[in-house]
């Protein structure tokens, strides 16, 4: 028998994502080690109880909140390198002018995940893993738009803009120049310009 189906239902998120995506704001926001149980059920409104219902680790949870920044950020670059440029070369380009709109947000406070491998040195650590994983997926697409536009030795040029961009994000939290992302850019022309054919 055919049963209706709300699809709000089915698209409402979760207690755990909601969880999850409070706690991405708050760590965010304060970072990891300041952010203490008590903090983060008091910033997002859900009890420490239904936080340990959820997760047994303070450490699980980040790692479930990195996923989903990951996912987001993600998703979000590759979406806005695609619309600001139609080929592969100018998307590489492009890369840099979605940073600059990143960088204008007014709660920009740098890269989670580099403040999640800092905060978590030991290479071994989940934490630090899953921080490396997303720039390993980030530099791992470059080199696929550095392949499509023809460029030459397209795995070292991505590595160098990865580079340019890791910066621009350090200098832009740091707030000591009035523009990096439009430095970084500039950069970027000139290195594809050298590994032109």
């Amino acid at each position: 028998m055919y049963r209706s189906v709300n699809l709000y239902q089915i698209m409402r998120p979760t207690k755990r994502d909601e969880l999850v995506q409070k706690a991405l704001k708050v760590f965010y926001q304060y970072g990891f080690h300041a952010t203490g149980m008590d903090m983060l059920a008091t910033e997002t409104g859900i009890s420490k109880t239904s936080i340990y219902k959820h997760f047994r680790t303070k450490e699980d949870l980040i790692l479930a909140v990195l996923r989903l920044r990951d996912e987001h950020f993600r998703n979000w670059l590759y979406r806005r390198m695609e619309e600001l440029a139609d080929s592969p070369r100018q998307q590489l380009i492009a890369m840099f002018d979605a940073l600059e709109e990143w960088f204008n947000e007014i709660d920009y406070k740098g890269c989670m995940f580099i403040k999640a491998s800092s905060e978590y040195q030991e290479a071994s650590h989940p934490i630090h893993k899953q921080s490396a994983d997303h720039k390993r997926m980030l530099e791992r697409h470059i080199t696929q738009l550095a392949e499509n536009a023809g460029l030459t030795n397209p795995d070292v040029l991505a590595r160098q803009l990865l580079l340019l961009k890791e910066g621009a994000i350090v200098t832009a939290h740091l707030g000591h120049t009035e523009n990096p992302a439009k430095d970084a850019k500039a950069s970027a022309i000139d290195l594809l310009n050298l590994h032109s054919k």
